[in-house]
């Protein structure tokens, strides 16, 4: 349970921060910047939320998402150690992945395939989307350049990829579904 009676702590102030168990970091630490890619790209799921109107399945699927990505934020928090703890730490579980490969095809099932690359456009839902799966994509470099130092879970790279992914299908479905269907790329119109 967490409980935060006074959000100010003064703590940070010399450029350092607390990591889940207790260690002292800088916050210019690459671990850092990956926990703040991750924390952005669920604040924008949030915007997603709160100012698009989207399917309730949809919508129950990016509350489960966000629901998640504090759980990913939380295992970005602890480093991984061989040590056997008593308490053991927050961990996004293997299957997690699959879970959001069975949101993909659900939400993949009715579009119909791509014959072209796509602008991220159409809908303000499907705009919205494609900003967050850039900052997923951004996040999940982040996440992997922390790994080439640090020992991270593996599940964690595996779902930010997949979550790309589904945030993409999901901007396409938004587009087909309001019948403005997808903005296609169109080679060399920029000459």
């Amino acid at each position: 349970m967490v409980y935060l009676n006074q959000i100010y702590t003064r703590s940070g102030d010399d450029g350092q921060t607390s990591l889940g168990d207790g260690s002292r970091i800088a916050k210019t630490h690459t671990r850092v910047s990956a926990m703040g890619s991750v924390d952005e790209l669920n604040a924008i799921i949030g915007v997603v939320l709160a100012e698009c109107e989207l399917p309730q399945e949809m919508t129950e699927c990016l509350t489960r998402v966000q629901n998640l990505l504090f759980d990913l934020g939380a295992d970005l928090c602890l480093p991984v150690t061989n040590d056997n703890e008593a308490r053991q730490p927050l961990r996004i579980a293997d299957s997690v992945p699959t879970w959001f490969e069975e949101q993909i095809d659900r939400f993949n099932e009715p579009l119909t395939p791509l014959t072209s690359f796509i602008l991220p456009g159409g809908t303000s839902a499907a705009a919205h989307l494609h900003h967050a799966r850039a900052v997923c994509r951004r996040a999940e470099v982040d996440v992997l350049r922390l790994a080439e130092s640090d020992s991270i879970n593996p599940a964690v790279t595996i779902t930010l990829n997949r979550l790309s992914d589904l945030l993409f299908v999901m901007a396409r479905a938004c587009n087909i579904n309001a019948g403005s269907g997808d903005v296609l790329w169109e080679p060399g119109k920029s000459d």
